[in-house]
């Protein structure tokens, strides 16, 4: 009977006055496990902000970690520097949608496409390209000045401006370019040649960077899951031009 009132005794629970009336606006009443919680918690922050304090006390005034100048507070809160973008935003689109066999095939179509462009263009009317001199040599100074270009040339007056396509008199006299010397004509033909050298240009830059592309698609490629890793970087890349790498030395069998 004794040791069954002993076990009774064990068994008893004890129970925690609960919130006065008068305290009701107060919320709960904390009890023990609370605030060991709460106790717990706060101990943990000091002993965390001992650490940091010692540590700030015995830091070496001169040391620098370059992720000092790659990283940034602002108000209160640590940022890392945003680092500008080596990509354009149609590279990005590209490469995020498409793969490196589609870049290879456009750019072989770019190819193609500029070499029937260049094969039809000779830039003759251009007028970045050198200009030619065209020396005659004349006896003496009266020569000189009783010269005559149109008739030396055997050309029309209008014409001695051109440095191509200028026919001669007894050209124009047959009738071979009676047709050629429209107003309307040359004009529609001079649109013709300025679209033409417009979507030349067009295909230039476009074709130019596909190759950029391609050879950045190229080496994040060799470098995909962590193989291939170079020894180090000489160049970063840039929106122009890929990144360029040192690669280990290997022995081939």
């Amino acid at each position: 009977m004794s040791s069954f009132k002993n076990a009774m005794k064990i068994q008893k629970t004890h129970r925690e006055r609960h919130q006065p009336e008068h305290r009701q606006s107060l919320g709960l009443l904390e009890k023990k496990k609370d605030y060991k919680k709460r106790a717990k918690d706060h101990n943990e922050k000091q002993r965390i902000l001992k650490k940091l304090q010692k540590k700030a006390l015995t830091k070496n005034p001169d040391e620098f970690y370059y992720h000092m100048i790659n990283s940034k507070s602002v108000d209160g809160a640590h940022h890392e520097k945003a680092k500008e973008s080596t990509l354009t935003p149609e590279q990005i689109a590209l490469m995020q949608t498409q793969d490196l066999n589609y870049i290879v095939s456009k750019r072989t179509t770019e190819k193609r496409k500029l070499e029937k462009l260049q094969s039809n263009l000779h830039l003759i009317s251009s007028t970045d390209k050198p200009k030619n001199k065209h020396t005659i040599f004349v006896d003496d100074e009266r020569e000189k000045k009783n010269l005559d270009l149109a008739k030396h040339f055997e050309t029309h007056p209008a014409l001695l401006g051109r440095t191509h396509n200028r026919p001669r008199i007894s050209d124009l006299k047959k009738g071979k370019y009676s047709n050629s010397f429209n107003d309307e004509k040359m004009k529609e033909v001079k649109k013709e040649g300025l679209k033409a050298y417009k979507e030349l240009n067009q295909r230039l830059a476009r074709e130019e960077s596909l190759s950029v592309l391609q050879r950045k698609m190229e080496l994040k490629a060799i470098m995909r899951g962590g193989k291939n890793k170079p020894a180090r970087l000489i160049k970063e890349e840039t929106k122009n031009s890929p990144a360029v790498y040192e690669w280990p030395k290997e022995r081939k069998r």
